[in-house]
């Protein structure tokens, strides 16, 4: 058996991206439009590990309503920098609900609400603002 990808239904194609290849620095490795299904199929992935991958599911003209996205879980990163990587989320203005202030372990929401952690590569020393900054939301 082999793992092939998850799938997260997303809304909004461009402001996904964002998130996923600028916010978190994944990029598209391929794009399936259909026409007559009416859905775009892109799918993402880590450089360091390109065969796990994410499907974005874009449904076109779709108002389902996808809930909170609490039932899937989350998605987990290995990052090089949390700190670096949760200030560049943080810029890019995405809330991180549950900050790094063990060095080791974060939380942001994609903008359909899919729960992604992200989990330092060894441990960093706490750091401010980090440390002091407290939980918001859920994730």
């Amino acid at each position: 058996m082999k793992y092939l990808h998850s799938m997260v239904r997303v809304r909004d194609v461009e402001a996904s991206l964002r998130f996923y290849c600028e916010g978190l620095g994944l990029r598209e490795t391929r794009r399936m439009d259909n026409p007559q299904g009416k859905f775009t199929l892109i799918f993402l992935a880590a450089d360091d590990n390109p065969d796990a991958e994410i499907e974005l599911t874009h449904n076109w003209g779709s108002d389902e309503d996808y809930g909170t996205a609490r039932n899937f879980g989350h998605l987990a990163f290995r990052v090089d920098d949390i700190y670096a990587t949760c200030q560049r989320l943080l810029d890019m203005g995405y809330t991180i609900h549950r900050p790094p202030r063990d060095g080791h372990m974060a939380f942001v929401r994609s903008p359909d609400l899919i729960s992604v952690e992200l989990l330092q590569d060894g441990h960093l020393a706490p750091q401010e603002p980090w440390v002091s900054m407290p939980n918001t939301g859920v994730w």
